[in-house]
């Protein structure tokens, strides 16, 4: 049967899916619309299998804060950057921040199997691979409580990078002021990349190869045997000074470390506020 250009006009709208696949859908559902729908959902879910070897490196990467305390980040992945600031991608991009707020699933299957303003996540996903033509996924989340503080995030500009801070034991009457303080700290997590909160964190075996490593280089500087271990130990506080967010200078003041700045914050409320995690995605980071 002849298929009109309204039926075509019709499924495109229905779908998203392009001009000549609706009215190839069409021609195979012999005009049937409903039969079509399924031809192109089927061809979207073939579009993502044979999308699936390919490296997804753009997207973005989204935030979300409630009532102070409970924050989410997500990361959701496609291959190029014109797709990732496509209203598709976009769309899709919110649909799984909401999921994530709404049914807090412990895992990226379990999000993708949720529903959501009765959309199967999942099914967006196959559909919108195979409206694009790129492989899409979503790579990880992480979802933060605090049960006496309050959470910051900070999304950098065009959303590659965004970053949680999660504190514990705020005073009420710090709040405000530490919320304003942790954004920068957030600013500063992004930009100088930290591995740890604090040099307690610091494996022991990381702390013994970086140790050999400063021997090894002291060595080969010509310093006398007896003085490798306090050289060593020296140089320990330097990649302290590097690697922990508290023991960092701080990005607006290289006066003050960020533990400084936490402690007088502290002092003038009375309070014993800790930074206790945070949280970096970047999308080239490589994804565990």
């Amino acid at each position: 049967m002849a298929i009109s250009a309204q039926q075509v006009k019709d499924l495109r709208e229905k779908t998203g899916a392009g001009m000549m696949d609706c009215k190839g859908a069409l021609n195979e559902a012999n005009g049937a619309f409903e039969k079509a729908i399924e031809i192109l959902r089927k061809k979207g879910t073939s579009v993502a299998a044979k999308r699936a070897e390919r490296t997804a490196n753009e997207g973005k990467v989204l935030t979300q804060i409630i009532n102070d305390n409970t924050g989410f980040i997500i990361e959701v992945n496609c291959e190029t950057d014109f797709v990732a600031k496509s209203n598709d991608f976009l769309s899709f991009s919110d649909l799984a921040l909401k999921g994530l707020i709404e049914k807090r699933p412990s895992s990226v299957e379990e999000l993708l199997n949720l529903s959501i303003d009765g959309k199967k996540i999942a099914d967006e996903l196959t559909n919108i691979v195979g409206k694009i033509g790129e492989k899409i996924e979503i790579s990880r989340f992480k979802i933060e409580e605090s049960k006496s503080g309050v959470i910051v995030d900070y999304v950098h500009h065009g959303s590659k990078l965004g970053v949680l801070v999660v504190t514990e034991d705020v005073a009420e009457t710090q709040k405000e002021e530490l919320k304003a303080l942790l954004k920068d700290v957030a600013m500063q997590i992004a930009a100088m990349k930290p591995f740890f909160v604090r040099r307690e964190e610091v494996p022991a075996d990381v702390i013994a190869k970086e140790i050999e490593i400063y021997k090894e280089l002291a060595k080969k500087e010509g310093k006398p045997e007896q003085m490798l271990d306090k050289i060593a130990q020296g140089r320990l506080g330097k990649y302290y000074q590097e690697s922990c967010l508290v023991d960092q200078l701080f990005i607006k003041d290289n006066s003050k470390s960020v533990q400084e700045l936490i402690d007088e914050s502290n002092k003038k409320w009375s309070s014993k506020a800790r930074i206790v995690s945070f949280d970096r995605f970047h999308l080239s980071d490589e994804k565990k």
